[in-house]
C-alpha cells in the first residue's frame, strides 16, 4: 500500500472520529448567539459569520493547491516522456 493512499485512509479516519464532536459545537454556537443576542450584544453573531465563511472556504482552496500542484507534476511528468 503506497504511503499516500494510508494517509488518505487514517485522515478519512480522523475525519470520522472528529465528526460527532465537531456537529455537537453547533448546537452550544446557536444557544450562545440567542443568548447575546437577546441580550443586546451582536458582535458575537458577526465573528460567527466570519467564522462560518472561513470554514466554507477553506476546503476549496485546499482543494485548488493540490489541483495545481497534480497539475504540476503531470506537465513535469509528461515533459520528460520520450514517447
Amino acid at each position: 500500500m503506497s504511503k499516500l493512499i494510508k494517509f488518505l485512509f487514517a485522515l478519512f479516519l480522523f475525519s470520522v472520529g472528529t465528526l460527532q464532536v465537531s456537529l455537537s459545537q453547533c448546537a452550544m454556537c446557536r444557544a450562545t448567539i440567542e443568548n447575546n443576542v437577546s441580550n443586546g450584544d451582536t458582535t458575537v453573531g458577526a465573528g460567527l459569520n466570519l467564522g462560518i465563511l472561513y470554514l466554507f472556504v477553506a476546503p476549496y482552496i485546499l482543494l485548488s493547491v493540490l489541483a495545481y500542484i497534480w497539475y504540476k507534476n503531470a506537465k513535469k511528468k509528461k515533459k520528460f516522456s520520450f514517447r
